[in-house]
């Protein structure tokens, strides 16, 4: 199995922690279960080619529960969804696919700042994990996901607990400064918003934070580690921690 497929097949698996599953067709809908960043559908892996009937029907049923219209998929595994997407109205976003190739390449942070890998046991986890948040959703112009309540609390303490992600925060001398994020599935790993406060750009701090992240996947077992970046802009921040384009990934929303 090639490495887009392996890539492919972990975007079906990860999502399940905390989704319920629904297919229609070659579609298949995430549906979240309880609190966290909105999912979204994809071509089921081997489910035949994508027509704008099935995207359409998907948008429907998205629009009944009223969850975002938002589609991902691996143009590779996938090839009849980029043009399908596109010819339906949805504003499609090709990303690169990037793998990190032995170990991260050490990088440094600014003097005064400092990561920290989020606990279950930690007695401030709630607003750590609330700062980071906060920070991911500023850098990446959304709004932050709900409160840290009770629930959504013991449920990262659990996932935190379980390996199943990691959460990272970057704190300077007059408070959060990045984040980010990982989420696994057996033994591959993707890196997931890695985001800095825009006052703080241009110092290193994403290359350290993607560093930070691959070392403790690795160190965790993780035999594939990937991210998709933003743009070749971006790429090039992650080519500097060892990571390599492979391919790409595709977002589409309405």
């Amino acid at each position: 199995m090639d490495v887009l497929q392996r890539i492919d097949l972990f975007c079906d698996a990860v999502p399940r922690t905390w989704a319920t599953v629904t297919d229609d067709g070659p579609l298949r809908l995430f549906s979240r279960n309880g609190p966290g960043w909105p999912l979204y559908a994809r071509p089921i892996p081997g489910g035949g080619p994508v027509t704008a009937a099935d995207v359409a029907r998907m948008r429907a049923r998205q629009r009944a529960l009223r969850v975002p219209e938002a589609f991902e998929w691996v143009p590779a595994a996938a090839p009849s969804m980029t043009d399908v997407a596109s010819r339906a109205g949805l504003s499609v976003q090709v990303c690169p696919l990037l793998v990190l190739e032995g170990e991260p390449a050490a990088a440094e942070l600014p003097v005064g700042c400092t990561a920290r890998l989020l606990g279950p046991a930690d007695g401030d986890l709630q607003s750590a994990a609330s700062a980071a948040l906060a920070v991911t959703a500023n850098a990446f112009g959304a709004a932050p996901p709900g409160g840290m309540n009770e629930r959504a609390l013991a449920a990262l303490r659990a996932d935190l607990a379980a390996g199943t992600i990691a959460r990272l925060l970057v704190t300077g001398p007059d408070g959060p400064v990045a984040a980010g994020s990982a989420q696994r599935s057996g033994d591959v790993v993707e890196l997931t918003g890695i985001a800095t406060d825009a006052r703080h750009r241009g110092k290193g701090i994403a290359a350290a934070v993607t560093a930070v992240l691959a070392s403790a996947a690795r160190a965790a077992g993780a035999a594939l580690v990937f991210l998709a970046a933003g743009d070749d802009g971006a790429s090039r921040v992650y080519r500097r921690t060892g990571f390599t384009k492979v391919g790409e990934c595709a977002i589409a929303q309405s």
